[in-house]
Formats: structure tokens, C-alpha cells, sequence
């Protein structure tokens, strides 16, 4: 069961769900990758070498820092998908939720009569590829603000029809 689902108060309901763009782990996967290319190609390079010595071989400790390059570049990897997996994002009939980490989880609930703003901001990349930073402003005048949203205008529209739907007629 998710954070959100644990979280709902009496009469409340998971109206949407989003989560973090894959492009959170563009970073960790590149550099991941580049550690484990230069963990092949540093004893496959150090061995063409010694090939040209005769009785050369290649040393221990070149298979070691191998080793410890392709380790560095897996746990960069995961540590993307972990950051990806463990953030929750949630509109409910009655708030807006944002939960991220595991270890050190950080948490945001915003009622949603509180909410004066949701502010949407795409890069060109973001644009294309559909993720984009939100802004929710609540009525305390403190900007909550998350990035790397998949979808992030849909994010602001069910946010909004929450407060339309919830909002009391005068």
C-alpha cells in the first residue's frame, strides 16, 4: 500500500496520480554507464598494452579499480530508480499530496481550499518529452515546488477541477 493510500482521512479518495519523468534518471544513467564502459574498457586497454610487452600481464589492482568504476556506475543507476520510485504524487478529493524518499522522506499536503495557485513550467525539452516543474501556492503564500513532473499540465487540471468540484457554492 502506498503513502497516500495509508494517509487518506475519512471520506477522502485518490482522484489522480503522477509521478516523476523517467529524465530524473538521464543523470545517474549516463554517468552509470560511463563507469561501466570505463570498467571494460580499462583491462581490455591495460591487456592490448601489455600484449606488446612480452611476459606483461595485467596487474591486479586494474581489475579491482575496474571493478569499483562498474560497482560506482550500478549504484548510480539505482540510485535514480530508487529516487523515481519512492516519490508519490497525488490529488485527492480533498488535497494535494507529494511524497518523496524513503531513508529521509519528505511530505507535502496542501488542502485544496488552501491552494490559491498551481503554476506549470515546461522547458522546450519538457515540452517534447512531457515533464515540467509545478507550483502549488497555498494561501500561507509559500510556494511548494516540484520538478521533473510527468505530465504536469494535467497534474494543474485535475488539481483544479479538485477545487471546482469541492468548492461551495456562495
Amino acid at each position: 500500500m502506498s503513502y497516500v493510500e495509508k494517509h487518506l482521512i475519512p471520506g477522502e479518495s485518490v482522484q489522480y496520480e503522477t509521478k516523476l519523468h523517467w529524465i530524473v534518471m538521464l543523470g545517474h544513467a549516463v554517468i552509470g554507464i560511463l563507469l561501466a564502459l570505463l570498467a571494460i574498457a580499462i583491462p581490455v586497454l591495460w591487456a592490448s598494452l601489455a600484449t606488446k610487452k612480452k611476459g606483461a600481464t595485467v596487474p591486479g589492482a586494474i581489475y579491482v579499480v575496474a571493478l569499483v568504476f562498474f560497482v560506482v556506475g550500478g549504484a548510480l543507476f539505482l540510485a535514480g530508480l530508487v529516487q523515481r520510485k519512492a516519490t508519490e504524487m497525488a490529488v485527492t478529493s480533498k488535497r494535494v499530496i507529494v511524497k518523496t524518499g524513503i531513508a529521509e522522506r519528505r511530505t507535502v499536503e496542501i488542502l485544496l481550499s488552501r491552494i490559491e495557485s498551481v503554476a506549470v513550467d515546461e522547458p522546450a525539452m519538457g515540452r517534447l518529452l512531457g515533464y515540467g516543474t509545478v507550483t502549488v501556492r497555498g494561501t500561507g503564500g509559500t510556494p511548494e515546488t516540484f520538478e521533473k513532473i510527468y505530465h504536469p499540465l494535467e497534474f494543474r487540471e485535475q488539481v483544479q477541477r479538485q477545487i471546482a468540484g469541492s468548492a461551495k457554492p456562495a
